[in-house]
């Protein structure tokens, strides 16, 4: 998976902070040693100003929509990405994504370890089977799961809903689709960052994923 330099706007997407979750059973991520499988950070996205990044142009689109956020995607080549502001080490992340509308030929999923928009994983799945994991660094795009995306049969396809897990912990990068395990990988280059969705086009643009009940655990 590579993308063209004319991804850089996505720049524009503006990371806002989110807000402090509340319950007893998510633990503040200022705590010193949550136990493991403890929930640290959930939305469900019910909440329009719970602090996710969204982005509203005449073509693209990042927004809280019907309960869920949806990553529209106008142009070819291009990736989009929303985070709440929550940054961990170790993560297990788990989330629900469709696509609405648009390609099969695409690619979303999970954000770990974001440092800025030159610098994080990407854990991907598409709507025609396919799986990667991705490392984009100082702006260079690789994907470390292969040479290609593989094809699973375990990743649901068009527009059928898919449950995604991304454990980043420590220099492992695994991602599962509907509780099946997909590719694992070994990466030290980043440890620490942000969390999120992120949403791709390839040649086609018009890619269009709805994401919901977006989990992170301590793995």
């Amino acid at each position: 998976m590579k993308r063209t330099p004319a991804a850089l706007p996505i720049l524009l997407i503006l990371f806002l902070m989110s807000l402090a979750c509340s319950g007893p059973e998510v633990l503040s991520q200022t705590q010193d040693t949550p136990r493991p499988g403890a929930v640290l950070f959930q939305d469900d996205f019910s909440n329009p100003k719970s602090g996710w990044s969204t982005l509203e142009e005449d073509v693209s689109k990042v927004q809280y929509q019907d309960g869920g956020l949806r990553i529209f995607v106008g142009e070819a080549q291009y990736d989009y990405w929303s985070t709440p502001g929550e940054k961990y080490l170790d993560t297990r992340i788990t989330v629900e994504a469709a696509r609405m509308s648009g390609p099969d030929n695409n690619d979303f999923g999970i954000l770990c370890r974001y440092k800025d928009p030159d610098n994080f994983y990407a854990l991907l799945i598409s709507s025609d089977g396919y799986a990667g994991i991705l490392k984009v660094k100082e702006g260079e795009y690789n994907l470390i799961s292969g040479e290609h995306m593989d094809y699973f049969e375990a990743i649901q396809k068009g527009s059928a809903l898919n449950r995604l897990e991304a454990k980043c912990a420590g220099s492992k990068l695994v991602l599962s689709a509907n509780g099946e395990q997909l590719l694992a990988v070994d990466d030290f280059d980043f440890m620490y960052g942000e969390v999120g969705v992120i949403a791709g086009s390839y040649d086609e643009s018009g890619v269009d994923i709805f994401f919901d009940n977006f989990i992170v655990y301590n793995p």
